[in-house]
């Protein structure tokens, strides 16, 4: 079995997940930073038995690179959910995955990781796909365009935290790791949301019950993609998971009747077809030394 085959597995399943994301921060009738606090606070419980199930993940130090990833998905958190509120859940999401350019420039020059002609073609593919599709998306919505700058900020902030978990992958579970940069975001996004003058508290079921929804989603999603990051190359990896654009696309649907155009389909098409040229690619990786 080819040894890439379970991580891009996993890493297909947590973007499906994720995709869920941007139309439960919709429905959770919270300000978009709360949403974001109530992700993390309500994961903890799920993650830290997870966490604690390896025996030591309790005594030891988090590290570093795991603590780092928290902030910056505070910040990937912060821009996203408040780019949501603006533009289409498809313009959000498609602009917010846009960190593969990202982080395939850092993984060069960090990690040598040096991406070859057939992964650049993928890469291409998947990121006119995703363009194809945002396009027109937020057309008519008031303050679109703002949605949209706040959802490719997102990407920089989410190029950054693939970077950090990767290396808190290299020593460190991915519930370990995903347990620690959890607590560091939770808190972060608290103090933005009272910041902004947030409604903290949902004031429905249905609120209560898509901020669970948000935490299982970060689970699963997030999740199995830490886990994956520690088996994959981060620039396939960030590639794999433009996925979400498809998912989140096809649920704003149903929920919100965010309807796709026959090119915005078309698009989503050519991005899942980029998504497995580039997985099939070979990359020139130098192995990361694991923590002491």
């Amino acid at each position: 079995m080819n040894p890439r085959a379970l991580p891009f597995i996993a890493l297909i399943l947590g973007a499906c997940a994720i995709g869920f994301v941007p139309n439960l921060v919709r429905l959770a009738d919270t300000g978009p930073a709360a949403a974001g606090f109530w992700r993390m606070a309500l994961a903890l419980p799920i993650l830290l038995p997870m966490m604690l199930r390896d025996g030591r993940g309790a005594t030891l130090r988090p590290s570093n690179a795991s603590l780092l990833a928290g902030l910056f998905f505070a910040g990937d958190l912060a821009f996203w959910h408040y780019g949501i509120g603006y533009t289409s859940v498809a313009n959000a999401t498609v602009l917010a995955n846009l960190s593969p350019v990202v982080v395939t420039a850092v993984a060069w020059f960090a990690f040598r990781e040096r991406p070859g002609r057939i992964f650049l073609a993928g890469l291409a593919l998947a990121l006119a796909g995703a363009w194809t599709m945002a396009a027109g998306a937020g057309a008519g919505r008031p303050g679109a365009l703002l949605g949209d700058m706040l959802s490719v900020t997102t990407a920089f902030w989410y190029a950054l935290y693939f970077i950090a978990m990767r290396q808190a992958r290299q020593g460190e579970g991915a519930s370990r790791a995903m347990f620690w940069s959890s607590l560091v975001t939770a808190p972060v996004m608290l103090v933005v949301a009272l910041a902004m003058g947030e409604s903290i508290m949902p004031a429905s079921t249905v609120g209560w019950l898509a901020c669970v929804g948000l935490a299982v989603a970060h689970v699963a999603g997030q999740g199995s993609i830490a886990w994956a990051l520690g088996r994959l190359p981060a620039s396939i990896a960030s590639v794999v998971v433009l996925a979400q654009p498809v998912v989140a696309a096809i649920v704003a649907f149903f929920l919100f009747r965010e309807i796709l155009t026959p090119l915005q389909m078309v698009g989503g098409l050519v991005t899942l077809i980029g998504v497995v040229v580039a997985q099939r690619a070979p990359v020139a990786a130098v192995p990361l030394q694991r923590a002491q």
